[in-house]
């Protein structure tokens, strides 16, 4: 999810990049490869990725505790704040987590 709402904005940058990097090591050392996820990024049309996000934000929903969830939204507002902006896409993004986990905005 992470590598998609980095590429949304058409620009994954080294501030992202080092986002998405630190929660791998953090929290997903030994089951995430960020090449093997950026292949399957690059090869997915864009037309696809609210899509695939929606699919993987699902699946983490029924793996993840809450606590887990907040933490990585925690993470995803790091991630598009990385560049000093927020894009409109990265926007949507964000909302399509907190509707899809049924977040409370705070």
């Amino acid at each position: 999810m992470l590598v998609i709402l980095s590429e949304v904005d058409g620009n994954f940058d080294a501030a992202e990049k080092k986002v998405v990097e630190q929660y791998i090591k953090e929290n997903h050392p030994s089951l995430i490869n960020l090449e093997v996820q950026n292949r399957i990024i690059d090869a997915l049309p864009k037309e696809l990725y609210m899509e695939h996000f929606e699919k993987v934000a699902n699946d983490f929903l029924w793996q993840s505790t809450t606590e887990e969830r907040n933490h990585f939204v925690n993470f995803a507002f790091k991630l598009v704040k990385a560049d000093h902006k927020i894009s409109k896409e990265e926007n949507i993004y964000i909302d399509a987590l907190y509707n899809l986990w049924d977040l409370a905005i705070e």
